[in-house]
Parts: C-alpha cells; sequence; structure tokens
C-alpha cells in the first residue's frame, strides 16, 4: 500500500505516459483506490495535491479531469528559496564576498520580528553576491545567538546559509513572511549593487522572518536584489 505522494506519483507518470490525456476523465475514486490498493481518503489527498498543483480539474458531482499544466515561473514568490538558488535559477555563476560576521546587540525591529528581547545578542551576517563578477545582491541576516550558540565561530561559514543551519544548528527554515519593498536611492545598501554610475540599476529589498517547522522565528533577513537580474512573479486566481 503506498502513501499518498507515491500515488501522486504513480498518476502523473501515467498522465505523462499519455494513458490519461488533456481533457479526459479520470476513473472513479472506488475504481482508482482498488488499482493502487489504497483507501480512498489516501487516494483523494493524492488527487487534491494534483488539483493544487494544477494538473486535474476536480468537478464535484460530476468527475476529476486532466488538464494542460501551467508553465512554471521562475522566482515564484509561493516558493521558498535561498538567493543562492535564485542566482543559479538565473543561469549565473554565483562568488560571495562576506563582509561581516559577528556578534551584536538586539534593535527594538529585530526584536520585534524574532520574538525576543531588545538588546539581547544576536549574530549579524552580511554578504554581498556576485554572479559572473557583477554585484547582485547583498544580504543581511540576522538570527537569535540563543538559537544557533558558537557555530559561526567553530566553523568558517560560506555558501546556503539555509544548509549551514540544517547541518550545523538543527534548524530547517520551513516557511517565510516575505516583503518586497523599494529602498530608497541614498540607502548604503542600494549603492553597493550599482554598477554603472552614469545609469542607475534598479533594486528591490526582500524583508523576511523565516520559520521552522514549529513555527517558531529563526531568521530576520534584508535581501537588497538587482532588479535586472531578479524576476518575481506571483500567480493569482480568481476563487
Amino acid at each position: 500500500m503506498g502513501s499518498y505522494q507515491t500515488i501522486k506519483l504513480e498518476i502523473e507518470k501515467m498522465i505523462d505516459n499519455k494513458l490519461w490525456k488533456v481533457g479526459q476523465k479520470l476513473p472513479a475514486e472506488y475504481e482508482l483506490a482498488k488499482y493502487f490498493n489504497v483507501s480512498r481518503e489516501t487516494l483523494r489527498a493524492a488527487l487534491k495535491l494534483l488539483e493544487q498543483e494544477g494538473k486535474l480539474l476536480v468537478k464535484h458531482g460530476v468527475g476529476t479531469f486532466v488538464i494542460q499544466p501551467l508553465p512554471i515561473i521562475p522566482s515564484r514568490l509561493e516558493m521558498l528559496q535561498s538567493i543562492g538558488t535564485m542566482i543559479k535559477v538565473a543561469g549565473l555563476n554565483e562568488e560571495e564576498n562576506k563582509e561581516m560576521i559577528g556578534e551584536v546587540r538586539c534593535s527594538k525591529e529585530w526584536a520585534d520580528a524574532l520574538n525576543i528581547e531588545e538588546n539581547s545578542t544576536v549574530i549579524k551576517l552580511e554578504r554581498i553576491r556576485y554572479a559572473d563578477g557583477e554585484p547582485v545582491a547583498y544580504s543581511i541576516n540576522i538570527l537569535p545567538k540563543e538559537l544557533v550558540g558558537d557555530a559561526f565561530e567553530r566553523v568558517d561559514f560560506s555558501g546556503s546559509l539555509f544548509g549551514f543551519l540544517e547541518d550545523k544548528c538543527k534548524i530547517n527554515i520551513a516557511r517565510a513572511d516575505t516583503e518586497l519593498l523599494v529602498p530608497l536611492k541614498k540607502d548604503k545598501y542600494v549603492s553597493r549593487l550599482q554598477i554603472d554610475k552614469e545609469e542607475e540599476t534598479p533594486v528591490i529589498l526582500m524583508k523576511q522572518l523565516h520559520y521552522d517547522e514549529k513555527n517558531k522565528e529563526v531568521l530576520y533577513s534584508f535581501d537588497y536584489l538587482r532588479n535586472d537580474v531578479f524576476s518575481f512573479w506571483i500567480r493569482r486566481e480568481r476563487k
């Protein structure tokens, strides 16, 4: 008996192999459940995932139909990705330069976001990210010292912050609240991403509060991104 994720994959393979074509109605639930040797609850969970991904259309009282999936949109805001991953998605070769990493006192804004005491100790990590030799992102990350301990002192950090937190601190970032802003031209971090003194490079600011699987606040970040390199999309649906 398979899990609903396994059943989902099996149904996707059948669709990919044209066993069920676009516009075709799937067999009844009880037939599919019997075929896959799973409960109807398990089957419904698999069908629900495929419906959410836009691969099936469920018409209550009528049936479930295969539909043409929507095209994949790079850098969709619904997907939580690291800056490094986004750089790779853009087809660029990433480099980085650590500007600062150390302990500082927590400001009121950071404390309110991370739900910790103001003036408590936090780890502040600043990095400028390069792609194909040009600066494309400036990242500022704030982490409570009580969560990460001396991990950044023990290990020379580089690469993926998400991966580092999972491996060295056993912190798994599961989700984030994201706000997109247009930073002021006088913002000092905006100037770090300017490559042409005569023509202004557009920059957007992604402010994010990251949570672990238990919805505990673990990371507050400010990512300044060149808008000529990164494009962000969100697919809106009418309900």
